[in-house]
C-alpha cells in the first residue's frame, strides 16, 4: 500500500460483548472477584457477616499475595472453614497449553481459558524490570490492518478472573510467590510492570479489566504500582477519561498515523473518533502530568506513515500533551500487507520528533522469533495463515 492507494478499511463494531457464564452447578471461582464480591460469596455460603470482612482479608492475602491455591494450605481458617470452602469454591487460573522461550529471554504463553479458547501473554524480561504483555479479549474487533491479532474476529471479553489470572500464571512460572508470611521485596520483582497491550482492545472490556487491575494494584494482593501498569487503547473516546477516575494507570494509544485518511485504514475506529476527537480527550485526560505522561505508540510502515512530513504533522497535533512517542519497527507476519521502514528512514523521524522536545525511543524489538513481538499476538487455534490477497481484502486495501 501506498499513500496514494484508495483508503477503505471497515470501521469496528461497536460492540460489548458478554463473558462466558459459568455452567449451572459449576463450583464459583475466587479469583478475579472484588473485596466486595468476595465478601458477599462468602455470606452467601455461610460465613456469618460479623467475620466476613476478617476472612475476605485473609482469604484474599493467600490467593493474591501469596499465590496460594489450596484451600487446606490457608493455615489461619479453621478446618471445618477450609473444608467448607474447598465444597464451595474453587480457585481457577488459565491453564498453560504451551510456553515459548525467545533467543533474547523473551516467554510467550499460550493459556486455555473458559469454553476451550485460547489467549496469548507475553512476558519480556529487561535490566532492571520485567514486563508482562497481557490480552484483555479473545480475538479483536478493531481490525487493524498491520495488526495479526485485528485478522482474528473477536470471541468474548475475558473475565476479571481471566485477566488477572495471565499475571499469576506468570508469576508461577517466574516463581515469583512469597513464602506465606512475607511480601515480595519490590527491588527484585521479575514481573514489575504490566501492559495492557497483548489480544483485544481493553475498553470495549472496562469493567472486568478495571476489576483485574484492582487485584493488581491492591497493597495487599500482588502489590503493584498504579505507574507500573499501562493501558492501550486504540481511542476509545468515551472510556479515556473514566480509565483516570476508575483505574488510575499510565495510558498509551495506538496512534500510528497523522492525517484521518491514513489512520481510518490502519486503525478504524478512526472513523467513529477522530484524530481531532481523540487528541481533545487526550488534552482532558485527568492523569496527563509531565509525571505521568501520555504514550503515544506509531508503528513504522514503509511507505505509508513514515515520512519526514508525518513526523512534523505528528508533533504538531501532539502540541501541548505531555507525551512520549514509541515508534515500533514494524513486525512482519504471515501474509502481511505492509513492510517494516528502514532503519535509516525510522532514524530520521525519530530525530525529527528528539529535535521537537519529545522522548522518541525506538522500541526494540522482543520475541519475534516466537511470534510473540507487538502486533504478532495471535490464539493458536486462530492462526491460519491467510494470503497476503485476502488480508488485504478484508482490510479494505487495493493492492
Amino acid at each position: 500500500m501506498t499513500p496514494q492507494d484508495p483508503i477503505k478499511a471497515p470501521i469496528t463494531q461497536d460492540v460489548m460483548t458478554i463473558p462466558r457464564k459459568d455452567a449451572e452447578g459449576d463450583k464459583k471461582n475466587l479469583v478475579g472477584l472484588t473485596r466486595d464480591q468476595l465478601r458477599e460469596v462468602l455470606i452467601a455460603a455461610g460465613t456469618p457477616e460479623k467475620q466476613a470482612k476478617m476472612r475476605t482479608g485473609q482469604i484474599w492475602q493467600w490467593l493474591y499475595q501469596w499465590g496460594v491455591r489450596d484451600f487446606d494450605a490457608m493455615t489461619n481458617l479453621g478446618k471445618a472453614y477450609r473444608a467448607m470452602l474447598d465444597e464451595t469454591f474453587v480457585i481457577a487460573v488459565p491453564e498453560v497449553v504451551t510456553k515459548q522461550v525467545s533467543q533474547d529471554g523473551t516467554r510467550k504463553y499460550l493459556v486455555r481459558i473458559n469454553g476451550g479458547h485460547e489467549v496469548e501473554v507475553v512476558y519480556i524480561p529487561e535490566e532492571g524490570r520485567g514486563t508482562l504483555c497481557i490480552s484483555s479479549q479473545v480475538g479483536c474487533t478493531l481490525t487493524c490492518s498491520f495488526c495479526h491479532t485485528g485478522t482474528q474476529k473477536l470471541v468474548r471479553n475475558l473475565t476479571a478472573a481471566e485477566i488477572v489470572g495471565q499475571v499469576m500464571v506468570a508469576r508461577d512460572d517466574l516463581d515469583e510467590w512469597p513464602v506465606p508470611g512475607t511480601r515480595t521485596d519490590d527491588g527484585a520483582r521479575l514481573l514489575s510492570n504490566i501492559v495492557l497491550m497483548g489480544m483485544g482492545e481493553p475498553l470495549y472490556n472496562f469493567e472486568n479489566v478495571r476489576d483485574a487491575m484492582k487485584i493488581v494494584m491492591d497493597p495487599e494482593g500482588i502489590q503493584l504500582s498504579r505507574r507500573r501498569i499501562t493501558l492501550s487503547t486504540s481511542g476509545i473516546v468515551p472510556e479515556i477519561a473514566r480509565t483516570a477516575d476508575e483505574i488510575g494507570c499510565l495510558l498509551a494509544v495506538s496512534f500510528h498515523a497523522t492525517t484521518d485518511a491514513v489512520r481510518d485504514t490502519l486503525v478504524p475506529i478512526n472513523k467513529k473518533y477522530n484524530i481531532e476527537t481523540l487528541l481533545d480527550a487526550l488534552r482532558a485526560y485527568p492523569r496527563v502530568a509531565n509525571s505521568e505522561r501520555i504514550t503515544f505508540e506509531y508503528v513504522m510502515l514503509h511507505g505509508v506513515n513514515d515520512s519526514n512530513e508525518d513526523a512534523h504533522r505528528l508533533v504538531e497535533l501532539i502540541k501541548g500533551i505531555p507525551a512520549k512517542i514509541n515508534l515500533i519497527p514494524f513486525n512482519e507476519w504471515p501474509g502481511s500487507p505492509y513492510t517494516r521502514s528502514s532503519n535509516n528512514r525510522i532514524r530520521a523521524f525519530a530525530d525529527i520528533i528528539h529535535a521537537a522536545g519529545y522522548a522518541s525511543p525506538v522500541r526494540k524489538t522482543r520475541g519475534e522469533d516466537i511470534m510473540a513481538a507487538c502486533g504478532q499476538l495471535k490464539s493458536a487455534t486462530e492462526r491460519e495463515r491467510k494470503s497476503r490477497r485476502q488480508i488485504e481484502s478484508e482490510a479494505g486495501i487495493k493492492g
